[in-house]
């Protein structure tokens, strides 16, 4: 009876060997990032697709079982997030808390904004709020991962708290530590944003489509995080899966190249006219100068990090670093304009007084079309006449 007692012990139930718990982890860990993608995230934060209720309520026992999350809390940690994003209200930029901060200690930064009981009232609202929600999913969260440890100790042994460990880890480190960290730190950009979100694709392509993270910023409430076809989406995948079967309703989905044609039912959402505005500008002027004056003058190109500063006036840039760049842009009038009519752009679409941006924006395209840049000169003709400001198209935007 004793050995059978420390077989038990040592092996579990299952008896499995390495290759069938490897397994496990993986599909648990997938099933818990699936949680956080389909449900927390562009579910319930960002209402962009809704879950018939029993698989709703499905994820929120999979969040209260493996991550011991609240969904309220959550919610209101991220909404705050895109509302403040990468300033010195934003819960979890590495701007302000240092990128090791976020890699390392991200639930650290979570755990304290979701203490904020204000935070929650004004960023929390709209989530689920019944009796199991009040009295075992809040009041007991910490009883989900201990279950779950009881869980893995009986079917695996010794081992099982191997695997356990690995789970109350996976979420922290990828969620909290990658996509908010380096999310926001490292990779390329479709869309100029106000904050420094990047896509990491196709590092950490197995957080379901969460790698995709400037799409999403720029696209917050989109069910679809890919926008390019080389992007792949896992989320959105298994959201069209699930809306094949009757589990899933997509709400609103992102009005770039072949969205248009995925589920006619729901509201295509454009890109906010300053991210359009902005992007375009970057590509069709910006970056148009500074590839021919590296031509032309056969000077040494830029590094990537000050090359990518000049879509934001270098506001992400140590000061070092803001020398160095203003420095090269004074050394050559005609990028120094460009930069100048750039900044000025920038402050005018985010003017609140539609009356004063109108009459600010007839100022600016006068003032672009007299530069004598040709670059300049055609975007403000574009401007004027509402290709960037209505329906038309983004040019330059991607395919």
């Amino acid at each position: 009876m004793f050995d059978r007692l420390l077989n038990l012990a040592a092996h579990g139930l299952l008896d499995a060997g390495i290759g069938t718990m490897l397994l496990y982890l993986l599909v648990m860990t997938q099933l818990t990032i699936f949680t956080v993608t389909l449900y927390l995230h562009r579910s319930q934060t960002h209402r962009s697709v809704d879950f018939h209720p029993v698989l709703a309520h499905a994820f929120r026992f999979w969040s209260w079982l493996t991550t011991s999350m609240v969904t309220r809390e959550w919610v209101a940690v991220h909404r705050k997030h895109h509302a403040h994003a990468d300033t010195e209200h934003d819960p979890h930029s590495p701007y302000i808390a240092g990128i090791h901060t976020l890699l390392w200690k991200g639930t650290e930064l979570y755990t304290k904004a979701s203490q904020d009981p204000r935070m929650l009232a004004i960023y929390g609202r709209g989530t689920p709020d019944d009796w199991i929600e009040r009295h075992v999913y809040t009041r007991h969260s910490n009883w989900g991962p201990t279950l779950l440890a009881v869980i893995s100790l009986a079917l695996f042994g010794v081992g099982g708290m191997a695997i356990w460990a690995v789970q109350m880890m996976w979420i922290p480190f990828w969620a909290a530590g990658v996509v908010n960290g380096i999310g926001h730190w490292w990779g390329y950009r479709n869309f100029e944003t106000p904050d420094k979100s990047a896509n990491v694709m196709p590092l950490a392509i197995w957080v379901g489509g969460e790698e995709l993270h400037n799409n999403h910023h720029a696209f917050p409430s989109s069910a679809k995080f890919s926008v390019r076809r080389f992007e792949f989406d896992l989320g959105w995948l298994v959201i069209q899966m699930l809306a094949a079967v009757g589990l899933a309703r997509v709400r609103r989905v992102a009005l770039v190249g072949q969205a248009r044609m995925a589920h006619r039912t729901a509201r295509l959402v454009p890109l906010a006219p300053r991210v359009k505005v902005m992007t375009a500008f970057f590509r069709k002027v910006t970056l148009p100068a500074v590839k021919e004056e590296i031509r032309r003058s056969k000077s040494s190109p830029l590094s990537v990090r000050l090359h990518r500063a000049l879509a934001d006036g270098g506001r992400w840039l140590s000061a070092d670093e803001r020398a160095h760049l203003n420095a090269w842009i004074d050394a050559r009038p005609y990028l120094r304009t460009i930069c100048h009519q750039r900044t000025q752009l920038a402050a005018l679409m985010e003017t609140r007084n539609a009356d004063h941006a109108a009459a600010a924006l007839t100022l600016w395209v006068k003032a672009a079309q007299a530069s004598g840049i040709g670059s300049l000169q055609q975007f403000a003709v574009s401007l004027s006449e509402g290709m960037l400001m209505h329906r038309a198209p983004l040019p330059g935007s991607p395919d």
